[in-house]
């Protein structure tokens, strides 16, 4: 394995969100911030978009690792259902509530008695909704509909929505105008510049132990445009990078290295449809 090779302690550019290997630029700091406003300002929802692989879930991930008793915590991913009792039971199974066997009217008031006692004892109760554009407009409204449980003045209830530019555009149409309404938070997350996509490279590289030399000042520039800043899409550049340079036994990754890459995966300098 190229690790050892490279004198890493491991590989610096998994696809797997890691935490540990955020890099923030401008735009993530202002996500990370907002995301952050919008859990402690009680937002009814909060809504981060941005393209394949942008760095959304990983920034969810960082803020759910800084731990506070007040908060439980709900994560469904790729959250496919068309009916409001499967909404119930995806959000009770996220929620740790037992659903087996009940039916909507059941679900649904064991649902408001958790949030409710959870209000009591003075946590608050948020549902992280990862690829969140899959939801059609009609769940969407079921989602509003269920965070207006409500103590007195006081939301029992907020969501996150984590999504591709899809969900902004679902959210923009007229029979979503409410839930438009309730979006107190709204973070689209575009490709980093050049000059962050080099920093990026080189901070992962220093996570992990690596030399900040291992890729030439050409060869990230290379990954920088073909991959349009684009995290996931460097990640595989560069993971795929170090394997062939160590397959070649080439202590540094240059051009030609990138170039082989790029030829390899059929891919361009400007269009990565087919990586992305």
């Amino acid at each position: 394995m190229y690790t050892e090779f490279y004198n890493l302690t491991e590989r610096p550019f998994s696809l797997l969100p890691d935490p540990q290997y955020l890099y923030l630029t401008r735009q993530h700091s202002v996500a990370s911030a907002l995301l952050e406003y919008g859990l402690n300002s009680r937002a009814g929802f909060t809504v981060i978009t941005g393209a394949i692989g942008a760095g959304k879930t990983t920034l969810m991930r960082s803020l759910l690792e800084k731990e506070d008793s007040q908060i439980t915590f709900g994560l469904l991913n790729n959250l496919q259902c068309s009916t409001v009792e499967e909404l119930l039971r995806w959000v009770s199974f996220a929620l740790g509530l037992s659903f087996d066997g009940k039916e909507q009217v059941q679900l649904y008031n064991d649902f408001v008695h958790f949030l409710i006692e959870e209000y009591a004892s003075g946590r608050r109760t948020i549902i992280i909704i990862d690829e969140a554009q899959q939801l059609d407009a009609e769940m969407l409204e079921q989602l509003r509909m269920l965070s207006n449980i409500n103590s007195g003045k006081h939301l029992l209830l907020q969501f996150v929505l984590l999504g591709q530019p899809e969900l902004r555009e679902t959210l923009q149409r007229p029979e979503l105008l409410q839930f438009a309404q309730r979006v107190s938070v709204d973070y689209h997350l575009d490709g980093m510049s050049h000059e962050d996509t080099k920093h990026y490279i080189l901070h992962r590289l220093k996570v992990a132990g690596g030399s900040p030399e291992l890729f030439t000042e050409e060869a990230m520039e290379m990954i920088a445009e073909a991959s349009r800043g684009i995290p996931r899409v460097i990640n595989v550049l560069c993971d795929t990078s170090l394997f062939y340079g160590f397959s070649f036994k080439r202590k540094t990754i240059d051009c030609d290295t990138v170039k082989d890459v790029l030829a390899d995966k059929e891919v361009s300098l400007t269009p990565l449809a087919k990586l992305a």
